[in-house]
């Protein structure tokens, strides 16, 4: 009998007809996703799951699947999956480092500029037919000139800064790890504390994985050290910042506006997910929120599934797959790594 395959939100079918060379494919086919119960029914007797952001993978969820070999995560935040205990329960996890990096950095860049120049409230001026040409409105703050404060220096940190290389705006940036000399001249970083950051800023923009570490580093006191009028932009994970203070700085006029394409509600692994964003961001005239668009970009994204379907396959193969994240226990992987 063919494997199964679960493919737990749409893919192309170009991901859908590779992975049925290789096993029994049942797919979600809308662009909505599988509720938790719905998702365990089909993986109950499956032997991969190629997961994408919306799902959480946890031992509990393990427990019902006895015969899964393989999540294959079309991501690279896998902070909602559970890798020790897929690792005790012999089950491989991927994810997918590099393809998502480009178009987040793109993004980031987009979302300062929409926040910075007042795009948003422009566009619904101009739609709400009251347009009549030219008037003193709108006016807002310039990456030229500004001082940027890149917090994450990895690879989508550093992709932000080479794509500010156009504007004339100075570059900071903090991370645990010092870049190279050679990097820091190259990319024109230059590296400070993260008090010294969040004091000199115009924009502070967002660039790390969530752990327990960076969990809220950007809460009421970082927001409240910030510099008045600074812009804030979070393109990378929700729980990064504390949204209830972002709204309350909003509120205050502290923080000039937010940007974010992540929020808290999305990051399943917490016990206190909240359920949705804040409700006082969504009218806020100056926040920019969009539906984690990072690494939507129709050719990025068919790589970003079809690269997780050909680490499920090289697993069932009996192959150690591409972007392992672990060395599961009673695997050939875990001999070699002990």
């Amino acid at each position: 009998m063919p494997p199964k395959i679960v493919v737990a939100n749409w893919v192309h079918p170009e991901v859908l007809a590779y992975l049925r060379q290789h096993g029994e494919v049942v797919a979600n086919e809308t662009r909505e996703p599988w509720p938790r119960a719905e998702l365990l029914g089909h993986c109950r007797d499956a032997a991969a799951l190629i997961a994408f952001m919306p799902e959480s993978v946890d031992d509990d969820f393990l427990a019902e699947c006895p015969d899964l070999r393989i999540v294959a995560c079309a991501l690279k935040g896998y902070d909602n999956f559970d890798v020790d205990a897929c690792t005790r329960r012999g089950v491989w996890i991927t994810f997918v480092p590099d393809l998502l990096t480009a178009p987040t950095a793109e993004l980031a860049v987009g979302l300062m500029i929409s926040l910075g120049r007042n795009i948003g409230p422009g566009n619904a001026y101009v739609k709400s037919g009251v347009f009549a040409g030219w008037r003193p409105r709108f006016y807002g703050r310039s990456l030229d000139g500004s001082t940027v404060g890149i917090l994450g220096a990895g690879a989508v940190g550093k992709a932000i800064a080479r794509r500010l290389a156009g504007f004339r705006a100075s570059l900071l940036y903090h991370d645990a790890n010092r870049l190279a000399p050679d990097q820091e001249d190259e990319l024109r970083l230059h590296r400070v504390s993260l008090a010294e950051l969040r004091d000199q800023s115009d924009f502070v923009v967002l660039a790390l994985p969530l752990t327990e570490s960076t969990f809220h580093i950007v809460d009421a006191d970082f927001i409240n050290g910030m510099k008045p009028g600074a812009l804030l932009v979070n393109p990378a994970r929700g729980s990064l910042v504390d949204e209830a203070a972002v709204a309350d700085a909003l509120e205050r006029g502290h923080l000039a506006g937010y940007a974010a394409d992540t929020f808290e509600c999305e990051d399943w692994a917490r016990a206190d997910r909240p359920e949705g964003i804040d409700p006082r961001l969504l009218p806020a005239e100056n926040t920019i929120l969009t539906p984690h668009l990072g690494s939507a970009v129709d050719p990025v994204r068919l790589e970003i599934a079809m690269e997780a379907a050909e680490s499920a396959v090289e697993c069932l193969a009996g192959k150690r797959p591409k972007g392992a994240l672990n060395a599961p226990a009673g695997t050939m992987a875990e001999a070699a790594a002990c």
